[in-house]
């Protein structure tokens, strides 16, 4: 390494939020610009330790000691072809990933973890800033044609991928953009869709079609994809959201999060000039404590909510990470996020019981408090006498994950196994029950994250690659059945 005494030198150092008052006015990106000396200091944290378990917390396997190293020595252009060998958008991961490498940092282990997050979005911001980053056209065409089936972080990856290895590759998206949930679900303030864009038409030039407004299964059938193309690839991730049955649910007013974030995404794409469900004036209750349920606390905060709770029915996590969850895993942690910082209030260990309305519209919930248990190694809640509180709530808004791909339509008269999660099942080599079909994302693994996504849609596009012509050079960081590290 450039610094080798870096880690003992420098503490931890992101860079500053832009104050809340002036973020709340506005819907960019909430992070102040990082000073380069600043930056190239915390790429000199990393030690290039001898096992960089970093690399092997991120699936994508990241050569993050690599980059780190060339982003201290100011060497930007040879980092970003560090960054791409592993990574199709690291603009995405940079900004939407929870750092799942920074856990398994080994500094981490008794300092405050390298930033390799911040180095990695500033390496790509870089790049783009200096147009570095350029179409990649094939060198030959190979004659063959793939379909891919959703627009989101993995089915992107599967489409460059396959595009740069000489296929004829179109890309169907059901809505009347590309993107999936990084442009209708991520909020603006998190990912500013002009980074999207920039990388779709490098995409576009390289040769990747795209078809908006073409659901598959409904308004193009799957088995005419398979007897039109070479190979299909499913890529339309896990967008079943999870319900909450509970007396009062037929109300209105009570809506998933998927039915509230697309709408102020919309305003943000100049579509409409207000959201049909806008907070504003409202007293919300979020149901549901991760990032999805904290996305619509900085939304709803944004249109001018009166008020704002988000309910967790697990316990506040602890500040230190836990013994059951020992470095390098993943442990669960009391996080804070910008949209945390910008106002409402968290509630854990709580539980909504009813809904309560006046005149067919929410106008109240009522909770209990719960302590959590274990049995057959799944939690258990266990009401807590005395404990009933009831809130005012105008909107209501769940965000309690998702519990698998919408099927129904897609495998209608198409033979498309599920495994016992509900999930697209597939073997070794990312391929479906249904011949020449393949399965990537969220589809066949479940709810994850953005890398494990970008991942497989690498590894799938390595997969179809083989089953086209024989042989593949496309790397293929996982395998279908790969886990976080445990």
């Amino acid at each position: 390494m450039g610094d080798i005494r870096g880690f003992i030198k420098h503490d931890r150092q992101l860079p500053e939020r832009r104050s809340v008052p002036v973020r709340l006015r506005d819907w960019r990106e909430v992070y102040e610009p990082f000073p380069e000396p600043d930056l190239r200091r915390q790429a000199s944290r990393c030690m290039d330790c001898g096992i960089p378990f970093c690399n092997h917390g991120c699936p994508l396997g990241n050569l993050i000691p690599d980059w780190n190293d060339l982003t201290f020595r100011g060497q930007w252009r040879e980092a970003i072809e560090r960054l791409h060998s592993t990574n199709n958008f690291p603009e995405f991961t940079g900004r939407l990933c929870p750092a799942p490498c920074e856990t398994a940092c080994v500094l981490g282990i008794n300092e405050p973890a390298v930033t390799i997050k911040q180095v990695e979005v500033s390496i790509v911001d870089r790049a783009w800033e200096e147009g570095w980053i350029r179409p990649v056209p094939a060198s030959r065409r190979s004659g063959r044609r793939v379909a891919v089936v959703g627009s989101g972080p993995a089915g992107l990856a599967a489409a460059q991928q396959l595009t740069r290895a000489g296929h004829e590759v179109v890309v169907f998206e059901r809505a009347d953009r590309i993107g999936g949930l990084l442009r209708f679900g991520i909020p603006e303030f998190k990912l500013e869709k002009r980074h999207l864009d920039r990388r779709l038409a490098q995409m576009e030039a390289e040769g990747t079609e795209f078809r908006t407004r073409t659901n598959v299964g409904s308004d193009l059938a799957l088995h005419e994809l398979r007897e039109d193309y070479d190979a299909v690839v499913l890529a339309c991730g896990a967008t079943r959201c999870r319900d909450l049955p509970i007396p009062g649910r037929n109300l209105d007013g009570i809506m998933q999060a998927m039915e509230f974030l697309p709408w102020a995404n919309r305003v943000q794409e100049g579509d409409l000039d207000r959201s049909p469900v806008s907070a504003e004036g409202k007293h919300v209750v979020i149901i549901g404590g991760g990032d999805t349920g904290a996305d619509c606390l900085g939304t709803a905060l944004r249109q001018g909510a009166a008020s704002v709770h988000q309910f967790e029915i697990m316990p506040r996590p602890a500040d230190e990470r836990p013994e059951a969850n020992p470095w390098p895993t993943w442990p669960t942690l009391f996080r804070v996020s910008s949209a945390h910082e910008e106002g409402g209030r968290r509630r854990f260990a709580i539980n909504t019981e009813e809904f309560l309305g006046e005149e067919g519209h929410v106008a109240f919930l009522r909770t209990h408090g719960v302590t959590v248990g274990s049995v057959d190694g799944r939690p258990s809640f266990e009401k807590i006498d005395g404990s009933e509180e009831t809130f005012r709530a105008d909107l209501v808004l769940l965000a309690m994950g998702f519990t698998g791909p919408e099927t129904d339509e897609l495998a209608d008269g198409v033979d498309l196994a599920l495994d016992q999660r509900g999930n697209v099942a597939r073997d070794g080599f990312f391929a479906a029950s249904a011949g020449g079909v393949f399965v990537c994302g969220d589809m066949g693994r479940g709810q994850s994250l953005i890398v494990w996504a970008i991942a497989e849609g690498r590894s799938c596009a390595a997969a179809v690659d083989e089953f086209l012509v024989g042989s593949t050079s496309l790397p293929a960081p996982i395998v279908p059945d790969a886990s976080p590290l445990r």
